[in-house]
């Protein structure tokens, strides 16, 4: 009781806090009419404001649906920062799916930022369910898509969604991030799409940022997920917005893009979404 007692306050000063920056970034984020650069006013206009529906959504979503309506009990293991919403290490599926999972409105969006490109290869760090891993195969049917996942008990649910979904280019992995990111880049000519979606502290945030470095190119993605999460978090995006090698950022406030295109002014924006 006594830890429940001292925890409290500081979980309502953490909402508190994300929804103070919630509101700041919707004032002062622009919408595509507010940009003046032309890659970054087509992409919203095209990709991010894109809210068309679309046949290849409907599948994944069903098998959302049956995550959300499965009580089976599975044991969590946390390597990262943990969660805000639960602390148990026994979950339902169904708690699982609601909690941790992208929604369908964001999966989409990064489904849509994935089949914007061409990809070789694409590296999700955070595989929870396989949701958004499903989508990143969706998008590139012929690229090779490689997911970590920390928790095995999460990952087995992820192997049998992959299963149902048909999903033939996906490579699922499973084991601390810190061992096995480094190998997986290592082993890439070079990276052109990857989902940050793991460990939300600061240091590991920055690590994997900076061990993506050697093996990006000018048409590279890198995807931050959560930058608001924290104030870890709020720091390390900073830092990456303001690396030498970052030409442009796009905050959406639930996920930060960075580009490394050349030629191009260093340029950060705030995009309403």
């Amino acid at each position: 009781m006594q830890i429940t007692i001292f925890c409290l306050p500081i979980f309502v000063a953490m909402v508190f806090q994300f929804i103070a920056d919630y509101l700041k970034h919707r004032i002062t984020a622009k919408s595509r009419h507010g940009t003046h650069s032309p890659f970054v006013y087509k992409l919203t206009d095209e990709v991010i404001y894109d809210f068309s529906t679309k046949k290849v959504y409907d599948d994944i979503e069903a098998q959302r649906k049956k995550l959300l309506h499965d009580d089976k009990l599975i044991t969590v293991t946390d390597l990262g920062a943990g969660s805000h919403l639960n602390k148990n290490r026994t979950k339902k599926i169904s708690q699982i799916a609601k909690n941790a999972l992208k929604t369908p409105r964001l999966a989409q969006l990064i489904y849509r930022l994935a089949a914007n490109q061409e990809l070789n290869n694409i590296i999700e760090l955070g595989t929870c369910l396989g949701i958004t891993t499903a989508y990143l195969s969706k998008a590139q049917p012929a690229a090779d898509v490689l997911t970590i996942e920390g928790c095995p008990a999460t990952a087995a649910v992820a192997h049998q969604n992959f299963t149902a979904l048909d999903l033939e280019n996906v490579e699922l992995q499973v084991g601390n991030f810190n061992d096995l990111l480094p190998k997986a880049i290592s082993d890439a000519e070079k990276l052109d799409f990857v989902y940050i979606d793991g460990n939300h502290t600061k240091e590991a945030t920055l690590n994997y940022f900076n061990w993506c470095l050697p093996k990006i190119h000018e048409n590279s993605l890198l995807i931050f997920d959560d930058i608001y999460w924290s104030a870890g978090m709020k720091e390390a995006w900073s830092e990456i917005k303001n690396h030498p090698q970052v030409a442009l950022t796009i905050d959406l406030f639930w996920i930060g893009l960075v580009y490394f295109k050349k030629g191009q002014a260093k340029e950060h924006f705030k995009i309403k979404f």
